[in-house]
């Protein structure tokens, strides 16, 4: 059997991915596995030893562009693809695959997608989950009433080359003296998402005070804020702080956190390539919930506060006031930590287990669609 999957367009959404590519595999052992993505997306499918094949996606960002999709649909058609899997809800996604005559096209009901989806499913709000309603488009329809359904959630696991490793420390200087915590400040999302610079710097100090070192990974982006809470910090610690962000490569920042003791990250995509490394880990939500986009990790910890207005799932917030995050103080990182340390963090976060479906402030699935 084989298979042409059309993943999603943020690196976050393509690491809980691999939980799909598991659960197919796991399905159709002897299948070949194909995933269509954004070129920053390929990095991880390439380290996803389920994916036979990556095939980066030509298309920018918001382009429609319907003859170059009925073109490249055109090209994979001589791929002769048994079963296609569309993971974005847009329209647009679910061209290729149509122009590609693949005989079955699976994914949930969405924008315009009649006809051009012939297995098309439209329980979702059955699996409030983002993973599980990934996971739920690996078995049949008749199968998958509810989230009750799916016989288990894989785990993302990435690949690390240790060779790749071994040459990014010795290119940024760095050494592993001390134990690391690595802060992942950005969020690609939006500000609503980012927690503050000085809560991060006081939580960083604490950890240099007790003999660790820190990196602080990020784009370009990123450079700014992660610059801002090393110059917060004690002038005599800066020399065991240390500035990524804008310096790695994604292979280099995959494989430079394999090597974290602690990671303390926004609710971002590298907050799950950290879980997908299996770190230790503390996920900061501010304007999102860990109900829909959990880390999917063994040693988890997440904090976040109980304001009424969140989670609202929004990129700004809509009041001004960020309390979501400023009123996230760092002794509760801090707490949060301590538990890691002593083992007294769930094995498995309690968001996991089948119960209720949880209730969202607003639709946290309506997001802008890359593809």
């Amino acid at each position: 059997m084989k298979i042409l999957v059309i993943g999603p367009s943020w690196v976050g959404d393509m690491v809980m991915s691999q939980s799909l590519y598991k659960a197919i595999k796991a399905n159709h052992p002897d299948s070949e596995l194909h995933v269509m993505a954004p070129a920053w997306c390929v990095t991880l499918l390439e380290r996803m030893p389920e994916v036979d094949k990556a095939i980066t996606m030509p298309l920018g960002h918001g382009d429609f562009k319907l003859v170059a999709r009925r073109r490249l649909g055109k090209q994979l058609a001589t791929e002769k693809y048994d079963q296609a899997i569309i993971q974005p809800n847009s329209m647009k996604s679910a061209l290729i695959p149509w122009f590609a005559r693949i005989p079955v096209r699976t994914g949930w009901k969405g924008e315009h997608r009649f006809g051009l989806l012939n297995d098309l499913r439209s329980n979702k709000s059955a699996f409030p989950l983002m993973v599980e309603a990934y996971l739920a488009l690996a078995y049949p329809k008749a199968q998958m009433k509810s989230r009750a359904d799916i016989p288990a959630i894989p785990r993302p696991s990435l690949n690390v080359d240790l060779i790749n490793q071994g040459k990014a420390l010795d290119r940024l200087g760095l050494d592993r003296a001390r134990p690391v915590l690595v802060l992942c400040p950005g969020a690609e999302f939006g500000p609503a998402k980012r927690w503050p610079e000085g809560h991060y710097a006081v939580v960083a100090q604490k950890h240099l005070d007790e003999g660790w070192q820190v990196w602080i990974f990020g784009s370009g982006k990123d450079v700014p804020v992660a610059n801002t809470i090393r110059d917060r910090i004690n002038p005599l610690s800066r020399p065991n702080c240390h500035v990524l962000a804008g310096k790695t490569s994604l292979y280099e920042a995959i494989d430079l956190m394999a090597l974290a003791s602690r990671v303390i990250a926004n609710d971002s995509g590298l907050m799950h390539i950290a879980a997908a490394l299996n770190r230790p880990l503390i996920g900061v939500y501010g304007s999102t919930s860990p109900l829909y986009t959990p880390p999917l990790a063994d040693r988890v910890e997440i904090v976040h506060t109980d304001i009424a207005c969140r989670p609202c799932f929004k990129r700004t917030c809509k009041f001004g006031h960020l309390k979501c995050l400023i009123e996230l103080m760092p002794e509760q990182v801090i707490k949060a930590g301590r538990r890691l340390e002593c083992g007294e963090s769930p094995a498995q976060p309690i968001v996991l287990q089948v119960g209720e479906p949880p209730h969202f402030v607003s639709d946290p699935g309506k997001r802008s669609e890359p593809q």
